[in-house]
């Protein structure tokens, strides 16, 4: 158990210092946890529910549904009828939402350049492909979020 508390305490810390990185190098406007939605709507794909996307990012649909109005309001998503059921919404990203969200990826890589001579190719691979394992093992294990 020792070793899974240090990891697990790496990896806070690590979350901690490049989520203030990246909200240092968004554009002006943007926070963090919008561009992980927009990251998250390219990945897996918009059309989805407030609460699915809720349930995603393990949040409360509130909390989810004041991220989504502000990007409704700067105009990267827009709310549309859900066709399934009249009463709920999906969520489909723009073409602004695209493009600003490629705007963003070009800031933060300016910034991810300073660290690119200090970590080798071949160990950030590395890393990237065992933290994608633990991303899978968490994510079949997921403990139900609590609203």
């Amino acid at each position: 158990m020792p070793l899974l508390f240090r990891l697990f305490t790496e990896i806070g810390i690590v979350s901690q210092l490049s989520g203030a990185m990246l909200e240092a190098r968004l554009p002006e406007g943007m926070t963090g946890a919008q561009f992980g939605v927009l990251n998250h709507l390219v990945r897996v794909g918009d059309g989805g529910t407030p609460l699915d996307i809720a349930r995603a990012f393990q949040v409360a649909k509130t909390t989810m549904s004041h991220t989504l109005s502000g990007l409704v309001k700067q105009g990267l998503v827009e709310m549309r009828p859900n066709p399934d059921d009249g009463r709920s919404k999906c969520v489909w990203l723009t073409q602004t939402g695209r493009q600003r969200r490629e705007v963003a990826i070009g800031m933060v890589a300016q910034g991810y350049s300073k660290l690119a001579g200090q970590l080798s190719t071949t160990k950030v691979a590395m890393l990237a492909d065992e933290l994608g394992a633990l991303r899978v093992v968490l994510d079949a294990n997921r403990v139900p979020f609590k609203e």
